[in-house]
């Protein structure tokens, strides 16, 4: 059986361990209780993993709903369907009704501003299908199709994590997923759902090899969330290492095409929205100006260089150099991470995506409250936190991500007052 006893296992774990006069005890409890647990299937574990991680953060979100006050978005004390589509949950809600601007607003000083273009179209469109199917509000409907996606991805993450640990520390991965400081995010108005189970699949058809077989799915990644650059530089990354290796395992040319031809394309999807936008707008740079606007209340207007967004953040953060101590020590400490015993442990694959995304991210975002949601699709890397195999450790792990959703939902969902800090 995969990931499970074998028959014979099975039938030595169901009888009943013998009493000094040959007779039959009945069996215990906890031997019960083991052979049940080992015989449930390992999708049914994972989705039992992520139901109950479900209830928790739905506790913590109405919490807060019900501590909710008035705001731009919402009456006081919101149900549910109105609390989670608040924020970026409402330029879905907008694009799902209303579609993109044809003309992009510019603000009193010539600058264009926030507006539905940074926003990609796979989720809002999804919804507003299903909108048109059922009739239902899009808030039902923009929950359930992220909390859907979410599980979808708890399963394609065991399967990825499967490639290279056991089916415990697999678990624990998926366990670590669910209950993640940001977790909460998996059943609100986002896109993030809808993306990690692309990503998801994306790197499981990659440790597969499957490279033409990505292709479709990356397509519809590229129009979800950004992610498709730092992907082609993972798929290039991966076609390099077997290169490199091609002695002790073969790379035939025709991979070595398809590698090259995944990567090629993935690249080109990663640019295919800032050319929609361009091209419906009649301004080449509209998305990137739009995505700029997010960031003028921190620092201005300026054009966007590569690697200097990160340098200006810590210097705002942090001003006198402290900042940018910090961001080379956070630097440091990611790269220990990756080159760490646990990490050695995990694919090369998706130690690769983790730094080509890293790069990604320092590169073009500038650094505010909703850099923690952007880390999100560094969840492969999870599986580097489930390697040790303490009972401690994992106790006081799952602890930490518990509180800190509540951290995380004080600080950058709920809104108190002139609220700066967005998720």
């Amino acid at each position: 059986m995969a990931d499970g006893l074998t028959v014979d296992e099975v039938g030595r774990a169901s009888s009943s361990p013998p009493s000094r006069r040959g007779e039959r005890r009945p069996t215990p409890l906890s031997w019960r209780l083991m052979l049940r647990y080992r015989l449930t299937p390992w999708w049914a574990r994972v989705l039992i993993v992520f139901a109950v991680s479900r209830v928790f953060s739905t506790v913590a979100l109405l919490t807060f709903a019900g501590a909710q006050q008035a705001n731009a978005w919402t009456l006081a004390s919101p149900d549910y369907g109105s609390f989670a589509t608040i924020w970026d949950g409402h330029w879905y809600y907008i694009i799902a009704v209303v579609g993109y601007p044809a003309d992009l607003p510019v603000t009193a000083d010539g600058h264009v501003g926030e507006n539905a273009w940074a926003f990609m179209p796979a989720y809002p469109f999804v919804v507003r299908g299903l909108m048109a199917l059922t009739g239902l509000p899009f808030a039902t409907l923009a929950v359930v199709v992220s909390v859907a996606c979410a599980a979808g991805t708890a399963l394609l993450f065991y399967r990825l994590m499967r490639h290279s640990l056991s089916e415990s520390t697999s678990l624990f991965a998926v366990v670590l997923f669910c209950v993640a400081p940001l977790s909460p995010l998996l059943q609100l108005a986002y896109a993030e759902s809808m993306f990690l189970l692309l990503l998801c699949a994306s790197l499981l058809l990659l440790v597969r090899r499957q490279y033409l077989a990505m292709l479709p799915v990356v397509l519809v990644l590229s129009f979800t969330r950004p992610g498709a650059l730092p992907l082609a530089l993972a798929i290039g990354l991966h076609g390099l290492l077997r290169w490199w290796h091609r002695h002790d395992d073969l790379f035939p040319t025709r991979e070595r095409v398809r590698v090259a031809v995944s990567a090629a394309a993935t690249a080109l999807f990663g640019v295919a929205w800032l050319v929609v936008a361009g091209a419906v707008t009649g301004v080449p740079g509209a998305y990137t100006e739009t995505e700029l606007a997010w960031r003028a209340p921190f620092i201005g207007y300026g054009p966007l260089v590569p690697f200097t967004p990160w340098v200006d953040g810590a210097n705002w953060w942090f001003p006198g150099g402290s900042g940018v101590v910090l961001l080379v020590v956070a630097v440091l400490g990611f790269t220990a991470l990756m080159l760490s015993p646990w990490a050695r442990r995990t694919s090369v694959d998706l130690r690769l995506w983790g730094a080509a995304y890293a790069l990604y991210l320092l590169a073009v975002f500038f650094p505010q409250s909703s850099t923690w949601r952007l880390l999100m699709p560094l969840f492969p890397l999870l599986g580097v936190l489930a390697v040790p195999r303490s009972k401690v450790y994992r106790a006081l792990l799952v602890a930490a991500f518990l509180a800190a959703q509540w951290v995380w939902l004080y600080y950058c969902w709920w809104v108190n007052g002139y609220d700066w800090t967005p998720p």
